[in-house]
Order: structure tokens, then sequence, then C-alpha cells
């Protein structure tokens, strides 16, 4: 239950090689799961530059940093919006973080639109947090899950009116 303390114990003589560390000492090594495998550090965001314009849909499962100008969807697990950036298109992602130009919607576990945002379409999202002097046209709305709403035509769940069938009614009277 209780370890001996070290602290009187005499640390290593002038002039002596200090001795190896004793096995308890030592530096652990890193967890390993279940398979015997270390686990993978995560990669760095994927940084789109400035120059460089895509047209089609980006979809990733790690970090994505947009610079230049992306016309088409982008789904990631964080995605950071610059300055200079433009996107057109919907974007969707657990983190977003917008500093540029979004014309389209957003949809976001966690969204968050500084200063100089400029975002124009409906923002979809868990929370938010939109900072003094962001620019934003369209609508806000909060779900507990707003990355399973529809795909970029539809605006999520539908209601759907249904009324009697004309001899149902016909027979009630």
């Amino acid at each position: 239950m209780f370890s001996r303390s070290r602290i009187n114990e005499p640390g290593p003589k002038a002039g002596e090689p200090e001795k190896a560390k004793p096995a308890e000492m030592a530096v652990p090594k890193p967890a390993e799961n279940a398979l015997g495998l270390t686990p993978k550090p995560k990669p760095p965001a994927s940084i789109l530059s400035a120059d460089l314009t895509i047209t089609g849909n980006l979809k990733t499962t790690g970090d994505i940093q947009v610079e230049g100008t992306v016309e088409g969807d982008i789904r990631a697990h964080l995605l950071t919006v610059g300055e200079s950036a433009v996107i057109k298109g919907e974007i969707v992602a657990d983190d977003i973080v917008v500093n540029g130009r979004v014309i389209g919607r957003v949809r976001g576990l966690k969204v968050r639109l500084t200063s100089t945002a400029r975002v124009e379409g409906d923002i979809i999202h868990k929370t938010i947090a939109i900072e003094s002097g962001a620019h934003f046209e369209g609508s806000v709305q909060r779900q507990e899950d707003p990355l399973a709403s529809g795909s970029a035509s539809g605006s999520g769940p539908k209601a759907v009116a249904t009324a009697p069938a004309p001899a149902a009614a016909a027979n009630a009277k």
C-alpha cells in the first residue's frame, strides 16, 4: 500500500556517472489497443491554398482548412474557412469556423462565425457563436443532430399533410 520514499536518499555524487533508472521509473510505452497496435497520431489539416480553385465536392473524415475557392459541397470533421476563402455550396462538419465567405447552407454541431465572416444561406447547428461584425443573411435553426438532416436539395424533415380519401369522407356523413 505504501511505497518507500526516496527523498532522503542521496543523489549521484559529483564526478560519478549517473546510474540507470530502475524499471519502475522507466517511461511507459504508448497504450496499445486490443490488436496490439499503437493508435495512429491525428494527421494535420489539409490546406487548400489561396491560389487554388476546386470545382466539385470534397469529403473527408479529417480536417480541412480552405483559403481558396470551392464550388461544391464540403463534408469534414473540422472545417476552417479562411478570410480569403469563398465556398459556393453546402458545408457539413462537426466543427465549423467561418472567417471568409460561404454561399450555401451550413450544417454543424459547433458553428462559429468570426467578425470577418460573410454567410449567405441557412445555418443548422447544435451550438452557434456569431461574433460582432459578422455578416449573415439567412435563417438559423437549432437541431440536436444537424448532421443527420437531409441533403443539399432538401431542407431537413418535411411535414406531410394527409387528407381522408373522398369515399371515406362521403361515408362519414
